[in-house]
């Protein structure tokens, strides 16, 4: 069946579609979603050929592939091993631990819950441009905001030290706000992301819809879809400060959304599952951890 008779096919090749008129497409960040949604579950390791195999459903020829996986070794993210006439890549030690902070916001089955205490992060000096750019990024990726040169500010919404994971050398305090003002939310910039939020669940229902209709994907086809799906999911929640739902507007469109992914995902785990299979990756080690992914599919 093709994309003139198949609408779940039709949706998976205008999500290509989509995928490539962005601009230059970061192939990089595609493969960094391949690795942290089908290879970390069975031992996190994969050849080069199944990278590039799944990459030219996508429209990613093998030679950007090969740039790709060249860049991410170089950046510590991967590393490589040759194999008979193959080369392998899992992901390095290095990494790990944000990749790992990552994947739980990824799979989370709702907003993190919240006590109401925050954490407040204050550098005694406040450095150059270069180092106030480079530190504001830092801390921005941790779902903190600035409030001024050298100091940052998030809701508390994790167990355990609050310090754990942020640079060393600064100033931390964490316990209940005296008083928050209507309107603290502003400080982050939530209408682009909500924004995002919107196009993702525009971008993905007709895929939904002709699932949901009795339309099917091939294994291979199942494997892009579901890359896509997370890829979309990933490039916006990682972008979200990831508040609690007590702080965030009553219209977000961030819920919404989960549920759409998480919904899409359970339709295309057991066909794409089934490509990985035969493409010879190792079975899950934790198959109930994968079964857990935003709550349960």
């Amino acid at each position: 069946m093709d994309a003139t008779t198949n609408p779940a096919l039709t949706a998976l090749e205008r999500m290509i579609d989509r995928l490539h008129g962005r601009g230059r497409l970061r192939v990089w960040s595609l493969i960094i979603t391949v690795f942290g949604d089908a290879v970390a579950p069975r031992g996190g390791q994969a050849p080069l050929t199944l990278l590039q195999d799944l990459m030219a459903r996508l429209r990613v020829e093998p030679g950007a592939v090969r740039t790709a996986m060249s860049r991410l070794a170089a950046d510590h993210w991967v590393l490589r091993e040759r194999g008979g006439r193959n080369s392998f890549y899992r992901l390095a030690d290095e990494g790990r631990h944000a990749f790992d902070l990552a994947t739980r916001r990824i799979y989370a089955a709702a907003p993190p819950a919240w006590d109401g205490r925050w954490i407040v992060a204050v550098s005694p000096s406040a450095g150059d441009a270069a180092d106030r750019t480079l530190r504001d990024e830092d801390m921005r990726s941790l779902g903190f905001v600035s409030t001024g040169p050298a100091s940052w500010i998030r809701p508390h919404s994790e167990t355990g030290d609050p310090a754990v994971g942020l640079p060393s050398g600064l100033l931390v305090v964490a316990g209940p706000a005296l008083r928050i003002p209507e309107g603290v939310t502003r400080l982050w910039a939530l209408d682009g992301v909500a924004a995002g939020y919107r196009a993702l669940c525009s971008e993905l229902t007709p895929l939904a819809r002709a699932l949901d209709g009795g339309a099917d994907l091939s294994p291979l086809d199942a494997m892009a879809a579901r890359i896509l799906v997370n890829h979309g999911w990933r490039r916006l929640v990682l972008r979200d400060p990831g508040l609690p739902a007590a702080l965030l507007p009553q219209d977000w469109p961030g819920e919404e959304a989960r549920a759409l992914v998480r919904h899409l995902y359970s339709a295309l785990a057991h066909p794409s599952e089934a490509w990985l299979d035969v493409a010879g990756l190792p079975p899950q080690g934790r198959r109930d951890r994968f079964k857990a992914r935003f709550g349960g599919i």
